[in-house]
């Protein structure tokens, strides 16, 4: 179990239903399965006084995000709907950053990007935690290969200490090993895979 204090921040990567849900239309295999180490993570962070933030896709119904409009994904989190609702039985007790609001990709819970030109800006959340002096954060989520490797990347890159734990991240596995070859990539950039 990861030590929480008032400087470590727990960041809850999109458990929401399109993507833990069975049938949710992006269902990442086993990720219903994380929900209970999730809520784990997030009790002790609470006992400890540590800050909870949660981050969500929340896109609008056409984005270049999606492949309908040329995007890669099919349609998911369309704002104001169940898929893009958080997963029942999650605790939430934090406040909670939307992504990919204005249709752009949302991958990483700090910044999003223009899927069409690739110009990227911050979201809420950098500031969100350096403001409650936030120097640590611990990583949890969906998915392992997509939204929580990128959030755990920029992460390390703004200069916070970084952990990802294993039991509570799910991947996408498009490619059968892209769940390993995201923990690789995480840790070769400074990441604690644990």
């Amino acid at each position: 179990m990861v030590e929480y204090d008032a400087t470590t921040a727990l960041v809850v990567v999109d458990v929401q239903n399109d993507f833990a849900d069975p049938d949710g239309s992006l269902s990442v295999p086993g990720a219903v399965d994380i929900v209970a180490a999730v809520n784990q993570q997030i009790a002790a962070a609470v006992a400890a006084g540590a800050p909870c933030v949660y981050t969500q896709d929340w896109h609008p119904p056409r984005t270049p995000h999606f492949a309908k409009d040329g995007g890669p994904w099919p349609v998911h989190c369309v704002r104001d709907t169940w898929g893009a609702e958080l997963v029942s039985g999650l605790d939430v007790v934090g406040p909670v950053v939307r992504k990919g609001s204005g249709g752009e990709d949302g991958y990483s819970g700090f910044t999003v990007r223009d899927p069409r030109t690739g110009a990227a800006r911050p979201t809420e959340l950098e500031e969100m935690l350096r403001s409650n002096g936030v120097r640590r954060v611990v990583v949890v989520g969906l998915a392992t290969d997509y939204c929580v490797k990128e959030t755990a990347l920029d992460a390390a890159r703004l200069g916070f200490t970084t952990i990802v734990l294993r039991d509570a991240v799910r991947a996408v596995n498009v490619d059968a090993a892209d769940g390993e070859r995201a923990f690789v990539a995480m840790a070769e950039a400074g990441v604690t895979v644990s």
